[in-house]
């Protein structure tokens, strides 16, 4: 039997050592709901070219983009709670925004897959990732949504340069090729839907809705959108082995994790720092074009990586305001 003096109750926690302070606590909050999630969806998209190239020989470009984006924006919307009923809880604005994201999702595919057909990924790539947090920081103040603030302009501005000598630093020692115009204005057109569905999804979440619902229905609706396209093409491929675990691998990590990840960070971070922070991307492209594809890289593409981490850390560094 317990006596006078013995605890009729569990100490409590606090009694086991110190709390984490409140500060500590909002630091690692802010971080794991910001940039974070962020760099980590830029990550698994960096991955997208190394397993493309992995598919079989002969599937058409435009089809293993489209059809991890088919797979995984289906996945998104049937996994994501409360994305069904998102369009009847939205305004008659907020559903316009809805099906403008969804075009826009369904247009980056579209746009950038013939760009890298027209120009080569080199030049596809800086020219989608590098325009698109410019056009991001343009429609926010063009909107009025925000103003982009100096050390927001000065990171991007040395992310986009990281970025240029990265992709374009083989270019820079070899023979130089004439720059196909028309691939050139498809890449800056990814770029501009990779920023506009940025934008819209970033907004809906600011307003209360799910990220999850917003990924889930900006998603779902544009794998629908671009199923026609799928049955316009030779898919024999996908029936393969090799095919099946590409579409699979682009489905599941750098649509439907991705994404999920990317909703989850623009709750507390800007669609146009969002959008400057996946210039990681093609950093992590590079690292796995050497590491896995055996490619090499020049000294110039070393010292972009180098300015383009430096940049991205700059943007990830704590501050007063949300950039």
């Amino acid at each position: 039997m317990p006596n006078r003096t013995t605890p009729l109750t569990p100490a409590r926690p606090s009694d086991a050592g110190p709390r984490p302070s409140r500060t500590a606590l909002l630091s690692r909050t802010a971080l794991l709901g910001g940039p974070t999630p962020i760099l980590i969806a830029a990550v698994l998209w960096g991955t997208t070219g190394t397993a493309g190239s992995l598919a079989p020989v002969g599937a058409p470009t435009v089809a293993i983009g489209s059809a991890g984006l088919a797979l995984g924006g289906i996945l998104l919307v049937l996994t994501s709670r409360g994305a069904r009923s998102l369009p009847a809880a939205c305004t008659r604005r907020e559903r316009w925004l809805l099906v403008l994201g969804a075009l826009a999702v369904a247009g980056y595919p579209v746009t950038y897959y013939p760009a890298v057909a027209r120009t080569g990924v080199a030049v596809a790539t800086v020219i989608a990732l590098g325009s698109a947090p410019v056009f991001a920081g343009l429609l926010s103040w063009l909107t009025g949504r925000a103003r982009p603030t100096a050390r927001w302009t000065a990171a991007t501005a040395a992310a986009v340069l990281g970025c240029a000598l990265l992709v374009l630093g083989p270019e820079f020692t070899g023979a130089g090729t004439p720059i196909d115009l028309t691939g050139v204005a498809l890449a800056a057109c990814a770029g501009l839907s990779y920023a506009v569905y940025s934008l819209i999804g970033g907004s809906l979440i600011t307003r209360g809705h799910s990220s999850d619902a917003v990924m889930g229905v900006l998603f779902g609706a544009a794998g629908l959108l671009v199923l026609p396209l799928l049955w316009s093409v030779d898919l024999r491929w996908i029936a393969t082995p090799r095919g099946a675990a590409v579409t699979v691998y682009l489905a599941l990590f750098t649509v439907y994790l991705a994404y999920r990840l990317f909703g989850h960070g623009l709750r507390r971070t800007s669609a146009s720092a969002a959008t400057s922070l996946t210039l990681a991307e093609p950093a992590v492209a590079a690292v796995l074009s050497v590491t896995v594809l055996d490619e090499r890289l020049p000294a110039a593409s070393w010292t972009g990586l180098t300015v383009l981490a430096l940049s991205l850390t700059l943007l990830t560094l704590p501050t007063d305001r949300t950039r």
